[in-house]
């Protein structure tokens, strides 16, 4: 692979780790400490599960991502479904900094002749593209539950965090007259800007 599309590779998906982090976080700051660890049913996951899950993912994923098998064998993964009584939503911030700290830690040095590099993720043999592929495809998924729940727990309280009903034609005429001229804008934060701006001139 030639270096200036693994540069551009990683450059794009380092720009999309951090577009669903962001995403998460506004999702994070609409809700309570009761919302944030509620769960729907027995069954569901609640946003502080789903982060404690994430985290113990991306620690064990990023940790000596190019030399070590990335299910680490000191992770207890059944454990990141468990919240105990006296877990602070602050301890869960705590966690997910740190899960996205090394991820961050890891990806952003990486150099073009890694890209030639075989990943092992429980055994199995994955290319360097493949092994982040295979993570940003589940952190997004991951972060499409925290909203859906975030969402739910306002319901008519919520601030949308994506184009509003019945105004993507508009969204669309928006975006064409702000991306005139300039770069590539976080997705997400086209719409909250779209939203923003169009609330303030009625």
């Amino acid at each position: 692979m030639s270096e200036s599309l693994t540069k551009h590779y990683l450059e794009d998906a380092l720009s999309n780790f951090r577009d669903y982090k962001k995403l998460a976080e506004k999702a994070f700051a609409q809700v309570g400490d009761e919302e944030f660890f509620g769960a729907l049913d027995e069954e569901s996951n609640s946003i502080a599960v789903i982060i404690k899950h994430m985290s113990g993912n991306m620690l064990s994923r990023w940790t000596l991502f190019l030399t070590t098998d990335g299910e680490k064998p000191t992770r207890q993964r059944d454990m990141e479904f468990v919240i105990t009584p006296e877990t602070r939503r602050d301890d869960v911030m705590r966690e997910w900094e740190r899960g996205w700290q090394c991820l961050f830690a890891s990806l952003e040095p990486l150099q073009p002749e890694d890209f030639d590099k075989k990943i092992l993720i429980r055994g199995e043999e994955h290319s360097v593209i493949e092994a982040i592929n295979r993570q940003l495809t589940h952190y997004a998924y991951h972060i499409g539950q925290i909203v859906f729940l975030a969402k739910h727990f306002k319901s008519t309280e919520w601030k949308s965090l994506s184009i509003p009903r019945n105004r993507s034609t508009e969204f669309t005429d928006f975006l064409k007259e702000k991306t005139q001229g300039e770069g590539r804008q976080n997705r997400f934060d086209s719409t909250q800007d779209f939203i923003r701006e169009t609330e303030s001139s009625n």
